[in-house]
């Protein structure tokens, strides 16, 4: 059976507290882009903790990736309740990222992607896969902002870091770029086994 860990709002809650001051201070960031839904909650608790007198609040978008996909029950018994299947239900890693949902860039426009430090979120790197989508896709953005634009160098560059609450220490199917590693600019609150991890917004 697959070992289930169960995550509060409080516990979550504390670990963008025990995160912000590295994040404000190393990595800087002027622009939060939450991955949903597991990104949506610790970016906006984070947004709090970031944020200083007389500093306006990191703005957060928002992009929804989806890798996850439910498996059935398993076992000799069967038991139709809902909270042997919230016990018993688990979902496994898939091997193709959907996107549900991207920038707005009717509202943010693609040119202010330019040269901004900009912080992915997300509640736990699993395989990477998502995570890794999601930093190849955002550049693209990026680049095509710069074409769109005509910038070159002289107007900045733009870096992307990346903050989770929960790192699994196994192999990774996806990779992140080697500068963003070798320069820190990946940060997990912490690093768990390979466990099941129940975050509180998923409770039904």
């Amino acid at each position: 059976m697959v070992e289930k860990v169960y995550v509060t709002y409080n516990q979550v809650h504390k670990l963008c507290q025990e995160s912000a001051d590295r994040i404000l201070n190393d990595l800087r960031p002027n622009l939060m882009i939450a991955i949903g839904g597991g990104g949506y909650v610790p970016a906006r608790i984070l947004r709090s903790f970031l944020s200083r007198p007389g500093a306006p609040n990191i703005p957060i978008q928002a992009v929804g990736l989806s890798l996850y996909e439910k498996l059935p029950s398993s076992g000799s018994a069967v038991d139709n309740s809902s909270a042997a299947k919230a016990d018993t239900d688990v979902e496994q890693p898939g091997t193709k990222v959907t996107r549900t949902q991207w920038l707005d860039l009717s509202s943010l426009e693609m040119a202010s992607l330019i040269g901004k430090h900009i912080l992915i979120v997300d509640e736990v790197d699993d395989t990477r896969t998502t995570l890794e989508y999601a930093v190849n896709e955002l550049k693209k953005d990026v680049e095509t902002a710069r074409k769109q634009k005509g910038a070159g160098e002289e107007e900045g560059k733009t870096t992307f870091s990346i903050f989770v609450l929960h790192n699994k220490n196994k192999e990774k199917r996806g990779n992140l770029p080697e500068d963003m590693i070798s320069q820190d600019r990946y940060l997990s609150a912490r690093t768990v086994g390979d466990v099941w991890i129940n975050y509180p917004w998923e409770a039904k």
